[in-house]
């Protein structure tokens, strides 16, 4: 099972808009950063996820149009959530699946999976970059990082 991690894209801060939608870079980087993984990494999730929130549910909705999966809100995504609940929902998940979401639940949700520790960092998010990993029998590995710059 693959589970990619997708921090949303840049968004605008709450005195620009209080939703806090994605400023036209953070659209172009979750764009670019996408179009990279579906051509070398052959992102394919069945579904994405994300957690509700204006900034997230764009990128997720522009995660889904390339992938062409469909796309759904899911519950304890926020930014401060208990990342237990999703690891605990990911070890009866056999599909591949991305969350959209937001620091620091990812990286907590990151360093919960492949060390078993949430306080323990382990990868470094970046606004519309991506983390890869994979479940194997052994545990959960690092299979990409794919940061919006830089690429």
């Amino acid at each position: 099972m693959r589970l990619y991690l997708v921090q949303h894209g840049q968004a605008k801060t709450e005195d620009e808009d209080p939703l806090r939608p994605l400023t036209d870079q953070g659209v172009e980087d979750v764009v670019r950063v996408a179009h990279l993984a579906l051509g070398h990494i052959g992102v394919g999730p069945g579904r994405v996820v994300h957690s509700g929130k204006t900034r997230a549910r764009q990128t997720a909705e522009i995660w889904s149009g390339l992938i062409g999966c469909g796309v759904e809100e899911a519950d304890e995504l926020g930014p401060n959530d208990d990342p237990t609940v999703w690891g605990e929902r990911l070890q009866e998940t056999a599909h591949d699946l991305m969350v959209v979401g937001h620091l620091p639940h990812l990286g907590r949700l990151a360093g919960l999976l492949l060390t078993g520790a949430a306080d323990r960092p382990v990868v470094r998010f970046r606004p519309g970059g991506l983390v890869a990993l994979e479940r194997t029998d052994a545990g959960w590995t690092v299979g990409a990082v794919l940061p919006p710059d830089g690429l």
